[in-house]
């Protein structure tokens, strides 16, 4: 591409560190979550929330587990301070449940925003300014110490009108632009700002760390976050938080990075909907944890039921291929991952144990989702373990191994020329159309036994429209009709295979019968279905005979010259 020379590096390298992160191999504890949807996550959409949507949002947060959930910039429109009223005098924050209000370091907006949480029992007012080199420069002309100021004045301001409001306010400060800044002079800052306020273990501080842009690879962010550890003051009695942009697309591996550097809180919105391309998916970044064996504290088991209501309430779509809770994140199309999925799930029914399944990081199912339909999705791609998972799991059709692959290929074929996904429904009926109980072009209506040489079979036939009967011997029920199929029709095939199983469980179960023939050297399947096994496997031995008369006039009409 042209013009990358004018393109550098704007990020800034704290002081060596021991990087004491890179030593570790897992997070191993859930971290405190706030939740900035109806901030951060509000502020970035084309539509606003109204009253009535933020309020849904804040109870659904309320129900996965958030204890911390910033509401909003009270003093920046009637409505974020509306909202914020509505909370506190309908009595619709839980007493475990804190909300954060964010503010400029300006007297009359701070005067304002302690105006808008007045009855409130607990809350956490965060202040900020940013520190950046480049808002230093272009936009605010100052230098460092007159930056600095704003962050001390603010803090000053703060912990004044604290003092004339009953209930319990907590502080945390954020260096905007966090991480276009030197890291020595954050630190400086916060520090400034923690000598104000004087966090100590009743009265802890939040200091908050935004990758307000992302401008370097998640390590650096590391190293950052962990200089700031090792040398904040009251180390003790502060809480480092992150709040990660995903400028660089990096936005869940810089807070992975930042917890493992000693970070113990994270700010992010459900799905990363926020500025620009938005802020730490906290579902995913949960959900990573869950599928390493933590709990992250946060309930995503009805995910679905989640995404329904944020895609409603902002009008934003989730990404099909969003981690977790996309639509088609488990979906399956490959024949080669259905199969090892099938036989997966197979085989932890089975065996039980540690989740460990082929190409599913979690169960579908802790989260809502559902194996047919979800993980197992069938179209010209798909193979014969997928399409025999979902004949076998949804409708009961356990096909023996190698009709599965005589099945998979007609049913891809559909898909192939449909151009389309096939539901299970439309599996299941390409399936009965093509296996099940076929009468045409030959039936038997009736058949007799008796047991004389064997077992004799008296066969009442259908063929070609004419009618006929034939009576024959052989060492089964089966085998003795075959061979009185053979004596009247002069056809030329030998029963292969067969197998039974019944379809539901209960006296009034149906039996389910597959046979497999052979002639020419090519192999037909049928399925019989009925409530009397004998009669099931006859349908199937007939359903197989059709796939083969069949087969044998396609062969004539493409002049292939049958077999």
């Amino acid at each position: 591409m042209k013009n990358a020379q004018k393109y550098t590096r704007q990020f800034f390298l704290p002081p060596p560190v021991k990087r004491k992160w890179a030593e570790k191999t897992y997070i191993d504890h859930a971290p405190q979550w706030c939740s900035v949807d109806l901030r951060d996550g509000n502020q970035a959409l084309v539509i606003p929330m109204s009253l009535s949507e933020k309020l849904e949002f804040f109870d659904r947060l309320v129900k996965i587990g958030f204890k911390e959930i910033e509401v909003g910039f009270p003093a920046a429109s009637d409505t974020e301070y509306e909202f914020c009223r509505r909370l506190i005098e309908d009595g619709l924050i839980p007493d475990d449940v804190t909300i954060q209000v964010l503010t400029q370091s300006r007297e009359h907006i701070i005067k304002k925003t302690f105006e808008a949480l007045k009855g409130c029992k607990n809350a956490i007012v965060h202040l900020y300014n940013s520190t950046s080199l480049a808002q230093r420069e272009q936009v605010f002309g100052k230098d460092k110490a007159e930056i600095k100021e704003i962050a001390v004045s603010g803090a000053k301001l703060c912990k004044e009108y604290r003092e004339r409001y009953e209930g319990n306010y907590r502080f945390e400060y954020s260096p905007e632009s966090f991480t276009g800044t030197e890291p020595e002079y954050a630190l400086e800052v916060c520090n400034a700002v923690l000598d104000i306020w004087q966090p100590t273990p009743e009265d802890k501080v939040i200091i908050n760390l935004p990758v307000t842009v992302q401008l370097s690879m998640p390590h650096i962010y590391a190293d950052q976050i962990e200089y700031m550890c090792d040398n904040l003051k009251y180390r003790e009695n502060v809480i480092v938080s992150l709040h990660p942009h995903n400028d660089r697309g990096c936005a869940v591996a810089d807070t992975e990075m930042g917890l493992l550097a000693g970070a113990d809180r994270v700010e992010g919105t459900l799905f990363g909907n926020g500025e620009r391309t938005g802020n730490a998916d906290i579902v995913t970044i949960a959900l990573n944890m869950y599928s390493q064996g933590i709990d992250p504290q946060l309930d995503f088991s009805d995910l679905p039921d989640i995404s329904e209501m944020y895609s409603r309430v902002t009008r934003m779509d989730i990404y099909e291929r969003q981690p977790y809770s996309g639509k088609l994140v488990f979906a399956a199309f490959s024949g080669s991952h259905q199969d090892a999925i099938a036989k997966g799930l197979h085989y932890r029914q089975e065996n039980g144990g540690i989740w460990n399944v082929p190409y599913l990081p979690i169960d579908p199912t802790d989260i809502g989702r559902a194996y047919e339909g979800d993980v197992i999705r069938i179209n010209s791609q798909s193979g014969k373990g997928g399409i025999g998972y979902i004949l076998e799991t949804r409708f009961g059709y356990d096909l023996p191994k190698k009709m599965r692959e005589s099945v998979g290929y007609l049913v891809k074929g559909v898909s192939d020329r449909m151009h389309k996904e096939l539901s299970p429904e439309e599996v299941l009926e390409i399936f009965t159309a093509n296996y099940v109980n076929l009468t045409s072009p030959i039936d038997l209506p009736e058949v007799h036994f008796k047991q004389e040489n064997g077992i004799e079979a008296s066969v009442d036939i259908l063929y070609n429209g004419k009618r006929g009967a034939a009576i024959n011997s052989g060492n089964g029920r089966l085998d003795a009709v075959s061979n009185a199929v053979k004596s009247f029709t002069k056809l030329d095939f030998s029963i292969n295979a067969y197998t039974e199983h019944a379809l539901d469980q209960g006296s009034s179960s149906q039996a389910v019968s597959y046979v497999e023939i052979i002639s020419g050297g090519r192999s037909f399947w049928g399925t019989g279905l009925h409530t009397d096994i004998v009669t099931s496997s006859i349908k199937a031995f007939v359903s197989a005979i059709n796939n083969m008369l069949k087969a044998r006039e396609l062969d004539r009409e493409l002049g292939n010259g049958g077999f």
